[in-house]
């Protein structure tokens, strides 16, 4: 039973990846109100950059930087070939992740106000049956008759 533990406990990182995922994996679908999917898909994309991060992170590695250019600092130059460093492609695709993110949040956040203002709520089912009111071409049968004569053709 102990060898179980260790190699969770090795790994705890991966479980925490995992669980952070389902949380907002979770939020995403089984939640009806639209601020709560946007905080859910926040969460995902947080595990999802904490993940690739963790990937780039070697033991006993160090930041890539070579310290030293002159005569003075060669003894030290010439045992860099033997210092591990960590990868740090990762971490910029990950800073780049983040600015994408941020964005994405702000345009969501943005039409979440727009459907709100439009239909006065942020529950997914009454903004649908909103819809289907105002608008009865949108309804389910007439989009399953739709997919139907376009399958036809």
């Amino acid at each position: 039973m102990s060898g179980v533990i260790d190699i969770v406990y090795a790994e705890y990182n991966y479980w925490i990846y995992v669980t952070l995922m389902m949380i907002g994996f979770y939020a995403m679908i089984a939640k009806k109100n639209l601020i709560k999917k946007v905080i859910g898909a926040n969460i995902f994309q947080t595990a999802i950059f904490l993940f690739y991060v963790s990937l780039a992170d070697i033991t006993d590695g160090t930041a890539p930087i070579i310290v030293g250019h002159g005569a003075e600092h060669a003894e030290h130059v010439e045992h860099a070939a033997d210092v591990i460093y960590t990868n740090p492609v990762p971490h910029c695709l990950i800073l780049t992740a983040i600015v994408v993110a941020v964005s994405t949040t702000a345009v969501a956040l943005a039409l979440i106000i727009r459907i709100y203002n439009e239909y006065g709520s942020l529950d997914e089912d009454v903004i649908l049956a909103a819809r289907r009111e105002l608008q009865p071409e949108f309804s389910e049968h007439a989009r399953q008759k739709g997919v139907a004569e376009v399958s036809e053709q």
